[in-house]
């Protein structure tokens, strides 16, 4: 008589659990660079296995498919010149405000596109994501999405290769980064563009997506339950008169670059 082996139970409310699952995944990779060490700490890992619901195999199968990426773009080498054209429009950028826990806030305004470049949309999303990343505080590990819609037109999207990529990267590279993203003043017309594009985004992902309007008082107060108003740039219905400034911005991310290549540097010649 043959028994079957009971496959024992994972609670992830049990530390001991956790820590084994996390053991395993690290036991699972392999050896790595001394980048690839770097990149794939404790926090990275449970990220992997959150996006994977703790199963460690499709855990490692994704995380070893984000090495092959990162190897392959080398995002960490990305800098400030490379993309600043990207940029000049503020359409993406790092806020100069958090959320209510100090989270970081990326601002996205597709109404601002100023090329049509797919690599260099794409290379300066990772650029970014990387920036974002790294200006989190030690206790955060995942970002508020603020996107303003605010004068968007179809002739605004971006072909759908470019945007399902983006997505892609976002969701395969980062995952267990978002914490909620707003959706300002979306106008009628993109929400057809929006049902192509959902099938792209993961289901976990798209219950964080919030739509809120500048004229509906109680949308706004979503926003406002995560972002102060008193440091919420009026344009996007708060009462700071804040503005993006590229040549302020260029100084900032000047300066962030130098951290980025800082943080990396020890691993150079060894990845």
């Amino acid at each position: 008589m043959f028994w079957r082996k009971n496959t024992p139970h994972f609670n992830l409310d049990d530390a001991e659990q956790r820590q084994a699952k996390i053991n395993e995944l690290r036991a699972a990779l392999g050896p790595l660079s001394a980048r690839g060490v770097k990149y794939c700490n404790e926090s990275c890992l449970i990220r992997y296995l959150e996006a994977r619901n703790w199963n460690v195999d499709r855990s490692r199968k994704m995380l070893e498919e984000s090495l092959k990426w990162r190897l392959a773009k080398r995002p960490e080498d990305v800098r400030w010149p490379d993309v600043s054209v990207e940029a000049e429009t503020g359409k993406l950028y790092r806020a100069n405000f958090t959320d209510r826990e100090g989270k970081t806030v990326v601002v996205m305004r597709p109404a601002k596109k100023n090329t049509s470049s797919h690599e260099g949309q794409l290379q300066y999303l990772i650029y970014t994501l990387e920036n974002a990343m790294l200006s989190l505080p030690e206790h955060q590990e995942k970002v508020v999405w603020l996107v303003d819609f605010t004068g968007w037109t179809r002739a605004h999207a971006n072909p759908i290769k470019t945007s399902s990529e983006c997505i892609s990267v976002v969701q395969n590279h980062y995952p267990e980064r978002l914490s909620i993203a707003f959706m300002l003043n979306a106008p009628k017309v993109f929400e057809l563009s929006f049902k192509v594009l959902k099938v792209f985004i993961d289901q976990k992902s798209v219950q964080k997506l919030n739509f809120v309007y500048k004229e509906n008082e109680e949308s706004m107060k979503m926003i406002y339950n995560h972002i102060d108003p008193e440091v919420l740039p009026v344009e996007f219905g708060g009462k700071n008169n804040v503005v993006y400034n590229h040549e302020d911005y260029s100084k900032l991310m000047t300066k962030d670059d130098i951290k980025t290549a800082s943080f990396w540097a020890t691993d150079v010649d060894m990845s």
